[in-house]
């Protein structure tokens, strides 16, 4: 029976544990740049939803003009018919059609007036909005700049780190790593652990007498009768 490489076991499980961290950075960055371009969006969003409120108020206006020169067009030919016609009731009818139009131009006007105001409010809005969105972007795009290069190094660190856990494997016997694959199989589980005061330094209970003196030995792998860890002896 091959006596444990202990040494050779724990330069492997470091190793390991430095892959799989890099493994998780270089995982998590694609969401963390999905985070921020969801950002970019919405204050893209913003600046959109403030300039079309000024453009609608533009509209509302363009609208009301027209409406404004309908009425005003509607007037005037009234009031040439006035001047055409001889009966008074016609005439009184046509005064009546008259100031229902100048009555209606000057709601109209007054809805322009108010237009115009939120017009100018808008503008300002979207103005303050846009410089404060615009910056927000830029520091935006600079984070997910960074993110990108990040990206890069840690591709290049789970690369450095695969090769250096690949050449730590060789060292260990098969048999034991066998055992090792076996209990790494759930991320962040460490395999080889410390007894200590006859407890798991995995699990943290109580192992057998068996499993300590086993441990205290190293003649062979002695794994944890409750959690299934490589054990070994740490006074």
């Amino acid at each position: 029976m091959v006596a444990i490489s202990l040494e050779k076991l724990l330069i492997l499980q470091e190793r390991d544990r430095k892959r799989l961290a890099f493994e998780q950075q270089l995982a998590a960055t694609p969401r963390e740049r999905a985070t921020i371009e969801g950002k970019i969006a919405t204050e893209k969003a913003a600046i959109e939803s403030a300039k079309a409120e000024w453009h609608g108020l533009e509209s509302k206006k363009k609208q009301l003009e027209l409406e404004i020169g309908s009425a005003q067009d509607k007037a005037g030919k009234y009031r040439i018919q006035q001047s055409q016609v001889r009966k008074n009731d016609e005439y009184q009818a046509l005064t009546h059609e008259i100031a229902t139009m100048e009555s209606n131009i000057l709601k109209l006007e007054e809805q322009e007036i108010g237009v115009m105001i939120s017009i100018d409010e808008a503008k300002k809005r979207f103005s303050a909005a846009e410089a404060e969105l615009k910056q927000n972007i830029v520091g935006h795009e600079a984070k997910i700049k960074v993110l990108r290069e990040r990206e890069t190094h840690l591709q290049t660190d789970v690369k450095d780190a695969q090769a250096t856990v690949a050449e730590a494997r060789q060292d260990v016997p098969a048999p034991q790593l066998k055992i090792y694959d076996r209990i790494s199989i759930k991320p962040g589980h460490p395999v080889c652990v410390p007894v200590t005061a006859a407890r798991c330094g995995g699990c943290h209970l109580k192992v057998s007498a068996n499993v300590e003196l086993e441990a205290r030995k190293l003649e062979q792998v002695t794994t944890c009768d409750q959690c299934g860890r490589i054990v070994y002896w740490a006074p």
